[in-house]
């Protein structure tokens, strides 16, 4: 019988009550602030890097989840009797942590030849960041523990991905155009005419699909794009920072459009608030299939 383990990394924002819940391994990002190594997840919340984030003028930089990191979890798992790891990566066009996957899972199998045809690592890139995979694997994780099939699993994780949409709006840019991961943002130039952009995540490529000329305008545009873009009657998860009362009435406005509440609300985690900022409201959907 078949023993399958789901891993991510950090940037999926799965909280640690969740990971717990469902069982799902999360290695996690390393976050420097201030010339200070914190790890994601483990050594702050959500709320306490927006609080830092705030305070410090210094702008907070991730580094990849390493190689010996996968090595480590590959081994744990192989010497506990699982049959499957199903590991999905952040993007790899914002992070080495994907090929950093692969490279360990050949290491692998290297050093344990009679691995190869009892053990299976899949690594599949996600093409995108937050709760947009971090969806999949809590999905992938339940199904797992309802003894469905690593390749039934899997189909559903590239069927999700192929579909899904990370929609969000940054009520401020200094992070979006410091960091450049997010090329749209950073590329926009709409600040001085008072003007938000929100910036759309599709397979790996970011693009401003629309420009808001002030703040009271951000919630209805982002409700309209959700029931142009979402297919009908699918689940949806609502992005939220730090800008509680600004989330709770964009939360309000998603539900009487959508006629049902969302799957999960989700606070974005450090790696997302490093390019993107804290001051943010945004969704995932599934959209139409592209890939």
């Amino acid at each position: 019988m078949s023993k399958i383990k789901i891993m991510t990394d950090s940037a999926s924002d799965i909280d640690v009550k969740t990971a717990e819940e469902y069982g799902i391994c999360v290695l996690p990002f390393t976050v420097v602030f201030d010339g200070k190594e914190y790890t994601d997840g483990v050594d702050f919340t959500s709320d306490e890097f927006y609080e830092m984030m705030s305070s410090k003028g210094d702008f907070p930089k991730t580094s990849q989840v390493r190689t010996d990191q996968f090595a480590e979890a590959y081994e744990k798992f192989y010497s506990e009797g699982y049959s499957d790891i199903i590991y999905v990566s952040i993007s790899s066009t914002g992070s080495a942590t994907y090929s950093n996957a692969i490279s360990a899972r050949e290491e692998f199998f290297a050093g344990h030849p009679e691995a190869e045809d009892r053990f299976t690592i899949t690594v599949i890139d996600s093409l995108n960041y937050t709760f947009t995979y971090g969806y999949a694997v809590t999905e992938a994780a339940a199904k797992a523990g309802r003894g469905y099939s690593a390749e039934d699993i899997t189909a559903f994780i590239e069927e999700w991905l192929s579909c899904t949409e990370l929609h969000f709006v940054a009520y401020t840019l200094e992070y979006v155009k410091r960091s450049g991961r997010l090329s749209a943002g950073a590329a926009f130039m709409g600040e001085l005419l008072g003007l938000k952009p929100v910036i759309t995540l599709l397979d790996g490529e970011s693009h401003v699909t629309a420009k808001i000329r002030g703040e009271k305008g951000i919630i209805p545009k982002m409700v309209e794009l959700a029931k142009e873009n979402m297919i009908p009657q699918t689940p949806y998860v609502l992005l939220e920072g730090s800008l509680p009362e600004e989330f709770e009435a964009y939360k309000k406005e998603m539900i009487k459009a959508i006629g049902y509440p969302p799957e999960r609300t989700v606070k974005i985690g450090s790696t997302i608030a490093s390019h993107a900022g804290h001051k943010v409201i945004g969704m995932v959907i599934k959209g139409k299939k592209r890939r």
